[in-house]
């Protein structure tokens, strides 16, 4: 499973779908952090590189974790 702000999401899902894995992230949101951090939506969670990966993972711990906070 690809690792996401702490929390494993499925690698075979598009990243869209599997944001709203993490706690604090829905579709709009995925959808949000995806333009953001400028990565195709229907590209695969296990093809993502480590540098897509912890710039998702950047913007949530940014931008969603520190509102609920």
């Amino acid at each position: 499973m690809a690792r996401i702000a702490g929390i494993d999401v499925p690698r075979e899902k598009r990243i869209e779908a599997a944001l709203p894995y993490v706690f604090g992230v829905g579709p709009a949101s995925s959808r949000v952090i995806l333009k953001k951090a400028k990565i195709d939506p229907n590209k695969r969670a296990k093809d993502l590189s480590e540098e897509e990966l912890s710039k998702i993972g950047e913007i949530i711990e940014k931008e969603f974790y520190s509102i609920k906070r």
